[in-house]
This record gives structure tokens, sequence and C-alpha cells, in this order.
């Protein structure tokens, strides 16, 4: 498995962990480009995740970071998770609080 497809796999495991709804959009040239890697909604939120290799998280392609910037613009929340997740653990569990 690579570095990204391990990141990937914690964050599934979290997001089934906390019953997150997500979508792992499907990357075959007929989507949006630029597309997060994980489209979740909880508890009345929007959150967009691009998984990244460790050490890599500010490596976004411009259409990627449009993309982020246009979901943020439009009130979803965005995260760029490369290893450490406890970005995604803070906001799991600020949705839960009501926040």
């Amino acid at each position: 498995m690579t570095p990204e497809g391990k990141v990937k796999a914690e964050i599934k495991k979290l997001l089934k962990i906390h019953g997150v709804w997500f979508y792992m959009p499907v990357q075959n040239g007929y989507g949006k480009v630029g597309i997060p890697d994980f489209i979740c909604c909880f508890n009345g939120k929007f959150l967009a995740i691009e998984a990244k290799a460790p050490g890599k998280e500010l490596l976004l392609t411009p259409n990627q970071r449009n993309v982020l910037e246009d979901i943020g613009n439009h009130g979803g929340e965005t995260l760029v998770v490369s290893g450490n997740t406890d970005a995604l653990i803070a906001f799991i569990v600020a949705s839960r609080m009501g926040r």
C-alpha cells in the first residue's frame, strides 16, 4: 500500500468508527477535476477531505486548492490529512457538540 493509501485507510477507519457518512469519488476522467478524496456529512455539516502522504500536505494541485477553497466559500469544512488525524477527530468531536 502506498503512503497515501495508508492515510486513506486510516481516514476511512475513523469515519466508519464515528458513524460519519462518506463517499470516495472515483477518479476516472469523467468527474470534477480536483474533487477531494472524501466527501462527508456528519451532524448536518459538510466536510471534504484531501488525503496526502505524510510530508506532502502542502503539495496540493491548483485544481485541488481551487475546489477546497470553493467548498469553504460555500460554508463547507475542508481538511488536508497527511497522517496526523487530529484535525479530523477535532471536527468529529466539535460536530457532536453542535459547533
